[in-house]
């Protein structure tokens, strides 16, 4: 396995290869983008639909098929968040998505192999540049792309994953590497890639740690969390989903689509994946195994590979080398370190927040399924499949 036949590198990990400042969308788009731009403040007005009603719908299905990826990545970011202003951004949430606008979606996202709404890579992966193109992928030199409201927590909420996906390309690289080394059962070698994990797992933290510098709980739950669910389980969505006019094979059955969540990124269940951590059947494995779905095509098949062809826990556990073990269980102990915080800002953030706005229930997460419970079993599972 090589991280490059995945369309991912050591540096920026599951982030685009490209920045989204630099790509230019075709003439046809210029209405799309210039409301996307302007979305806030279309936001603002409480009466969003009527501007995105207007929009014209470009008939791009041709173009999708065989445009370039990063524009058609590009164009998904800007639609995306066009759909979820539009269900979202007025009091009550639709039944229907107009054709102007499902048309368009739906054809990027079957160009991407993706679902027809905000993915985590569209709001996050493909969502980032840098201010100085000759600095790093760091927080203080990016900045995101397109917003919903705007402002510094709904920005820093995002760049904080940019920064840590982009960290992650350590322990995907490392990962390719450590199938060989396994499969060579060089000892050496394995203890010194999982040593230089778990040093990139404290880099990860240490971004993770910053989310409230300029994040607050109560303005992420009135302000930005709202906009990024989904139409699954979603009580606010009184025929179970969203109907996507103008598209055939819907037949006009209502679509129910898992909401945008962290839980899309790539980088836990690709450890997992390469630690052999198995986690029992609940509510939130099945959630996390219909999620998987919802990443880019690449980003799954590189998962499923790391699932395939990894050997490395048998391999350690049938080492008699100590310095082995201890570095394999730092690197699972980092893993259930990263759940652990993920589990207390879904506490601070969503559990302990409480609002009336649709659809935005604080003991669901945005994917569409209660999670407190489930976060907490999966945390301590992964903390108990260290080797003796």
């Amino acid at each position: 396995m090589e991280l490059t036949d995945y369309g991912l590198s050591r540096d920026r990990g599951y982030l685009s290869h490209y920045e989204i400042d630099e790509i230019s969308l075709p003439a046809t788009f210029a209405p799309i983008v210039a409301a996307a731009g302007n979305l806030s403040a279309l936001l603002t007005t409480g009466r969003v639909r009527h501007f995105l009603d207007a929009l014209p719908d470009p008939e791009i299905g041709a173009w999708a098929q065989d445009a370039p990826e990063e524009q058609v990545r590009t164009a998904m970011v800007h639609y995306s968040f066009l759909v979820q202003a539009y269900v979202w951004g007025e009091e009550t949430p639709p039944a229907q998505l107009p054709a102007n606008l499902s048309r368009p979606m739906v054809a990027i996202a079957d160009r991407l192999g993706q679902a027809p709404l905000l993915p985590y890579s569209g709001y996050v992966l493909d969502n980032w540049y840098r201010l100085d193109k000759s600095g790093p992928i760091n927080l203080d030199n990016i900045a995101m792309h397109q917003n919903f409201l705007g402002g510094a927590d709904e920005n820093w909420f995002v760049l904080v994953h940019v920064a840590i996906e982009a960290e992650a390309g350590v322990l995907l690289d490392n990962a390719c590497r450590l199938v060989r080394a396994a499969r060579d059962e060089d000892t050496g070698e394995a203890t010194r890639l999982l040593r230089e994990m778990d040093d990139a797992w404290e880099r990860i933290y240490a971004h993770f740690a910053r989310m409230p510098e300029r994040c607050d709980p109560y303005i992420y739950f009135q302000r930005v969390r709202p906009y990024i669910h989904g139409w699954a389980n979603n009580p606010a969505m009184t025929d179970g989903g969203l109907v996507y006019e103008g598209i055939d094979r819907f037949e006009g059955r209502p679509q129910a689509l898992r909401g945008q969540t962290g839980s899309q990124s790539s980088i836990v269940p690709a450890m997992d994946a390469l630690f052999q951590v198995g986690h029992s059947d609940d509510p939130l494995k099945s959630f996390l195994d219909e999620l998987h779905q919802y990443r880019p095509v690449e980003h799954r098949r590189f998962i499923e590979d790391l699932a395939q062809h990894s050997r490395l826990r048998d391999f350690v556990t049938a080492s008699d080398d100590r310095a082995l073990k201890n570095a394999f269980n730092a690197c699972l102990e980092q893993a259930a370190r990263f759940r652990t915080r993920h589990l207390e800002y879904a506490a601070s953030y969503i559990n302990k927040q409480a609002g009336s706005i649709a659809g935005n229930d604080p003991d669901v997460g945005t994917g569409g399924t209660p999670f407190m419970k489930y976060l907490k079993k999966h945390r301590d599972e992964n903390r108990a499949q260290l080797v003796d």
